[in-house]
């Protein structure tokens, strides 16, 4: 969910509080947690900045783009299934 949420932002750049307010059933201590752990595998990087305050944000790495390119096939696939077993739920 965070790697597409990233790759639906511009520059697929975010900052925490943006990710934590629009996924919103993720607790922050389990955000922070898997940033961390995407972060450890590459798909993602933290910047600091400090213009005259410090600002962090969480961008996709290059590696990150090309999972989240290979994976949008999946995604629309999983999208039409989706739409495919809700209106046989409502033939019902």
């Amino acid at each position: 969910m965070i790697l597409h949420y990233l790759s639906l932002c511009a520059n697929g750049s975010a900052h925490f509080s943006d990710i934590k307010r629009d996924l919103a059933d993720i607790t922050s201590r389990a955000l922070s947690l898997k940033l961390a752990e995407l972060i450890e595998y590459g798909l993602i990087e933290k910047k600091i900045t400090a213009n005259p305050a410090v600002t962090i944000s969480y961008d996709l790495t290059e590696k990150g783009r090309a999972l989240t390119a290979a994976l949008t096939p999946i995604q629309k696939w999983a999208q039409q299934y989706e739409n495919l077993h809700g209106k046989e739920e409502e033939n019902k």
